[in-house]
């Protein structure tokens, strides 16, 4: 096939953290593409489970690159990979979720077409074990979406193939972020770079569980203004991106403030506060 005469390393990443009952799942997702990937690389994040022993047949028939750390994060995990990786592309997948095999196949098949450096692709939604659709507001798309993200993220880190340059470009993903750190580096790349989008699912994406990041932080948004503060500070920006940066930071910062008085957390509140009154 052409696309493998390209000799396109793809470099794919999964972080985790106790999660050795759907560890395997992920794996195969990956081992099973249409059109392989140049390596697996699993992050073990401290896991006090049974990753260990679900990955000993995978690193025996080296199947997979594994590394475990001290429990540092989603962040941290992905970045450690990403030093690791040999490929000039980097795949991400979440443990929880899976790859559909034509995955590598269709993204490779945008970047046959299009100069592009992340690709992503759409998604099945797959809610405690049920297939759901999502909401208007979270349609896919490609091109500049960089005002489009704003609201809340649009590219799922697991529907992803990004050029490992580009990731070293902007330091990875920030580690001092809990949550939501997918959200500020898309937010980063999509300012000043257009992205490429596979219409045809690519993943199987499933949530309702709860040890989801999603599910342990209710106050999500704090970390979304939080990175667009900075964006607003530190890039240099059209009137209409301050505005509909400032506006965000707006809703949002109002929604936080009400949530933080009702539950008496008031933790982040004065920062909060002092966010929005910059954009008054």
């Amino acid at each position: 096939m052409l696309l493998r005469e390209k000799i396109i390393k793809i470099s794919a990443i999964i972080p985790t953290f106790n999660r050795a009952e759907v560890l395997p799942r992920a794996i195969d997702s990956i081992i099973n593409q249409t059109i392989s990937c140049h390596e697996i690389i699993v992050i073990d994040d401290g896991s006090t489970d049974k990753t260990f022993e679900i990955l000993k047949e995978y690193i025996e028939n080296k199947q997979i690159v594994y590394k475990k750390t001290e429990n540092k994060g989603v962040s941290a995990a992905r970045n450690d990979a990403i030093k690791l990786a040999s490929g000039d592309w980097i795949s991400f997948l979440d443990s929880d979720d899976e790859w559909l095999p034509i995955k590598n196949e269709k993204q490779l098949e945008i970047l046959k077409l299009e100069n592009t450096n992340l690709i992503h692709g759409e998604e099945i939604w797959i809610r405690n074990g049920k297939r759901v659709n999502p909401k208007f507001k979270h349609k896919k798309t490609g091109g500049m979406i960089f005002e489009k993200c704003l609201p809340l993220c649009l590219i799922s880190p697991s529907a992803t193939m990004i050029k490992k340059s580009i990731l070293q470009e902007f330091g990875g993903f920030d580690e001092s972020f809990i949550v939501c750190e997918d959200y500020d580096l898309w937010l980063k790349i999509t300012l000043r770079n257009p992205v490429s989008f596979v219409e045809t699912p690519v993943i199987n994406k499933y949530g309702g569980h709860e040890d989801q990041l999603s599910m342990k932080f209710k106050a999500m948004d704090y970390y979304r203004i939080k990175s667009m503060q900075r964006i607003l500070i530190t890039e240099l920006l059209s009137a209409k991106q301050q505005e509909l940066i400032k506006k965000e930071i707006i809703c949002k910062g109002e929604i936080l403030l009400n949530g933080y008085q009702k539950h008496n957390n008031m933790q982040n509140y004065k920062e909060v506060e002092a966010w929005m009154s910059k954009c008054k």
